[in-house]
């Protein structure tokens, strides 16, 4: 990334990572997700950034977002640390899957199959209610379950660019019947390892825009934990309903770009 295609750092760019970091923490406490599906179309539409720029951009603003969601989750025993660190484990192997699929499959129908997916995990929140006393535990069973979703979350993260906690919470809901707040705790704590290698394998590549970083990041900081703290205090199923107009916002950004792949075919 080249330092002239950068954005310039003025009043407006520094209130608009302050706005964009604030939005970002709230949906990342709220929903158990890194806040990268706000972060990136915001950074492209407002700021101009190239998608990958923002996307590597994003992912580095996640690693304190997600730390003080971590946090604010632990406090009420809502992370399961083994289970998270399993799926972490996994979704590096994963993304490096993901990433080396990339070049071989269809973005388009990967793009349909996702959102097909999105729409039945959407579906599905409105007939199953975890217990908010349901526990993520480690069996033969569930241990092995757990790194096979981590890869295949790593993997999809890989070819779609979508962050892992999409795939984690509702998958952990609906197939390991874990409750929802553990389901957001623990995967907010699965995606900090991941984000760091990514952020590291960013910079590298000079594809973060680190003012832009710490500004989202920093703001974000403020609203995590009121966005967990609201996560808390609603009903279960109201949680699910929220969650379920999250992914049909996610669903549709996603069904835009697949239809614009096609169109540039």
């Amino acid at each position: 990334m080249h330092a002239d295609i950068r954005p310039k750092r003025s009043v407006r760019f520094f209130a608009v990572c302050i706005g964009v970091g604030l939005l970002a923490g709230l949906m990342s406490g709220l929903f158990g997700v890194g806040g990268g599906t706000v972060i990136v179309p915001l950074l492209v539409l407002l700021l101009g950034f190239d998608q990958r720029f923002a996307a590597g951009t994003s992912l580095a603003a996640i690693v304190p977002t997600a730390s003080v969601g971590v946090v604010t989750y632990a406090i009420d025993g809502h992370v399961a640390w083994i289970p998270a660190l399993i799926l972490a484990a996994g979704a590096v192997i994963g993304a490096q899957i993901g990433t080396w699929l990339l070049p071989k499959l269809s973005q388009t129908a990967l793009r349909w199959a996702f959102v097909a997916f999105l729409l039945v995990v959407i579906v599905s929140l409105y007939f199953v209610i975890p217990s908010r006393d349901a526990e993520l535990v480690l069996t033969w069973i569930t241990g092995p379950g757990l790194a096979v979703l981590g890869v295949v979350t790593g993997i999809l993260a890989g070819l779609l660019g979508v962050g892992g906690g999409i795939i984690v919470v509702p998958a952990l809901l609906l197939l390991f019947g874990t409750s929802d707040l553990v389901a957001k705790g623990t995967s907010l704590l699965m995606m900090i390892p991941t984000a760091i290698s990514g952020t590291v394998g960013n910079l590298r590549r000079s594809n973060v825009d680190l003012a832009a970083a710490a500004c989202v990041g920093i703001a974000a900081c403020a609203t995590t934990a009121l966005g967990a703290q609201i996560a808390k205090a609603v009903d279960p199923f109201v949680a699910n309903v929220l969650f379920s107009i999250f992914l049909v916002f996610i669903a549709t950004q996603i069904a835009i770009k697949a239809v614009r792949g096609r169109h540039q075919r």
